[in-house]
């Protein structure tokens, strides 16, 4: 039975207990209906052309970047829809969904921890809305927002789901949370850090 956690909770994510050499990290979320014709025409609605891109950063011991690839990123630590598989051939994203339209994960980045290369620590994982600020689209028009890791026999293994928080207004970036190694093995920890930008790169640029 996969473990729900709130914001700051940690969970070991054992060996012993589940395939850790294909775990899918899946974020998926909601877009909030428009409201209905008539008197409420009159307020602005959210618009739905929502693009939502996931991101997984990879940070040896010391909590950097070890490399950043080319100038626009591809070869290096930071694995988005750009830079789609890591060098190491162990962590890769999926594909960017450009509408977040449909049932399950919207984005699903996975990753096989059992390879993993000693000199990386920790993996951050972060969804950016594209374009968020000039659209006036933020994390407080979306709903059902949730990361969470299945194991490579396909048990679901943790759930965090954010809470529609105020302070997730005018938000355009969510750090969902992060993997990390502790003693031989790997924790997950639920995060939900928001930050203003509608871009990772500014917050990427703080692990260089």
């Amino acid at each position: 039975m996969a473990i729900n956690l709130k914001k700051g909770q940690t969970i070991n994510l054992r060996k012993e207990e589940h395939d850790l050499s294909r775990v899918t990290i899946g974020l998926g979320w909601d877009i909030q209906p428009e409201p209905k014709r008539g008197f409420f025409s009159l307020f602005k609605s959210p618009p739905s052309d929502f693009d939502l891109d996931a991101v997984a950063v990879l940070l040896d011991q010391n909590g950097k970047i070890l490399e950043r690839g080319n100038e626009r990123l591809q070869g290096g630590d930071v694995i988005f829809f750009n830079n789609l598989k890591h060098r190491s051939g162990y962590l890769w994203h999926t594909g960017d969904n450009l509408t977040g339209q449909g049932e399950g994960d919207d984005e699903q980045i996975i990753v096989n921890l059992e390879r993993m290369y000693p000199q990386f620590h920790r993996i951050l994982f972060l969804v950016s809305i594209y374009q968020g600020m000039s659209k006036s689209q933020h994390f407080g028009l979306l709903e059902n927002a949730y990361i969470r890791a299945v194991d490579a026999q396909s048990k679901e293994i943790l759930r965090f789901q954010l809470d529609q928080a105020p302070e997730y207004q005018d938000m355009c970036t969510m750090c969902f949370g992060e993997v990390y190694r502790q003693d031989s093995g790997w924790k997950f920890r639920a995060l939900g850090e928001a930050y203003p930008d509608d871009s990772f790169l500014p917050i990427i640029k703080r692990y260089f």
